[in-house]
């Protein structure tokens, strides 16, 4: 059984497109593409599924055109509709592929001066050059590289020295 803690989220399945069982993918972070993947996870009806996928292309940056194995129809890929996208964390973690901002949710994030917990990361906001964490407590955290001090992905934590005073805002 697939556990939650173990994938991360890229996306959501979009409508059909053609007749074929082929399904739109919008997507936030591509790192099927960037990696040797031949499946995406799927939650369907509450329960994590792969899915394995014969080909896909890409519409534009953020949207792509998926066919998955054994979905063959319309009426088949329109069951799929809404369905949050999984990615394994230890495919994402092969082959020298870079980290996404993606990967990083649910991580606590680690004051790397003290060792206490600052809080456990929410969402990540990085429409702006400046990204951010966003923690479940609100606080916004600055998600710059150079504060980052270490990441520990089998525990999910993410050290960070942060400048004195940030946390007292």
């Amino acid at each position: 059984m697939i556990k939650k803690e173990d994938v991360y989220r890229i996306g959501q399945i979009g409508k059909p497109h053609g007749v074929k069982g082929e399904l739109s993918f919008h997507f936030e972070d591509d790192v099927f593409d960037r990696t040797d993947a031949d499946h995406l996870i799927l939650e369907v009806d509450g329960i994590l599924v792969p899915f394995f996928f014969e080909e896909y292309r890409f519409r534009n940056d953020v949207t792509a055109y998926i066919k998955f194995c054994d979905v063959d129809t319309e009426v088949q890929a329109r069951e799929l509709i809404g369905s949050e996208v999984f990615f394994p964390r230890s495919v994402a973690h092969q082959d020298g592929a870079c980290r996404s901002w993606a990967q990083l949710l649910g991580f606590s994030l680690i004051d790397a001066t003290t060792g206490h917990q600052i809080g456990v990361i929410q969402s990540i906001d990085n429409t702006t050059l400046n990204v951010l964490f966003e923690l479940e407590d609100g606080k916004l955290i600055p998600a710059n590289e150079e504060l980052i001090a270490d990441i520990d992905g089998e525990k999910h934590q993410i050290f960070i020295t942060l400048p004195k005073g940030l946390l007292d805002l």
